[in-house]
């Protein structure tokens, strides 16, 4: 099993070199692993990814310049063990302007791309769950009609139960039983809902 960064530990991404860092597509790779499965090497997370563990090695290193990653004392000192330093991170795309809005609109875009590929390898799975699973997953579509204000008051109420659950209920990766479980949780105004 692994250990969790601290509850509630989150990192409000403020700086444009920051956003940078984070918008290379190998590091989000690499972030989202150590938060997913806990502590590694580089060289673990190089064969993971298939690529040189120099090249994760490098990335780590930006990562963790910006405050990401952090170093952590663990085997016999020859490889350095790399953990996430916050359970999630986030920004806010307002925050940019310039070159700096182009780079969180495509992070934005990674993160839609990412949220199409969880949902088709949940349909490719969704056949061949795990025992006991099979009635676990739920596959919701809520338009509603809303005022700002209420749309303000359901995002936050959302973002306070899931909060909740992962800093409160989540257990370490590896615990016999557990599984990964995506929730995708996206609120958003449409001007025209696409058919």
């Amino acid at each position: 099993m692994t250990s969790l960064p601290p509850p509630g530990s989150a990192l409000r991404v403020t700086e444009p070199q920051a956003l940078r860092a984070l918008a290379h597509p190998l590091r989000g790779k690499l972030l989202a692993l150590l938060r997913l499965e806990g502590p590694s090497t580089a060289s673990l997370l190089g064969r993971r990814i298939e690529q040189s563990s120099g090249s994760t090695s490098y990335h780590l290193r930006e990562l963790a310049r910006y405050g990401f990653v952090e170093e952590v004392e663990r085997g016999t000192g020859r490889e350095r063990w790399w953990q996430a330093a916050h359970r999630s991170s986030g920004w806010d795309t307002q925050d940019f302007t310039g070159e700096d809005a182009e780079v969180a609109d495509e992070l934005q875009h990674r993160l839609v791309e990412l949220r199409g590929r969880l949902l088709r390898a949940w349909l490719a799975q969704r056949r061949d769950p795990a025992p006991g699973w099979a009635g676990a997953a739920t596959f919701n579509d809520l338009p509603m009609h809303l005022t700002r204000e209420q749309t303000e008051r359901l995002t936050a109420e959302l973002v306070d139960v899931l909060v909740r659950w992962r800093d409160e209920e989540q257990l370490p990766a590896g615990t016999p039983g557990t599984q990964v479980v995506q929730v995708l949780a996206d609120v958003f105004p449409l001007t025209d809902y696409p058919l």
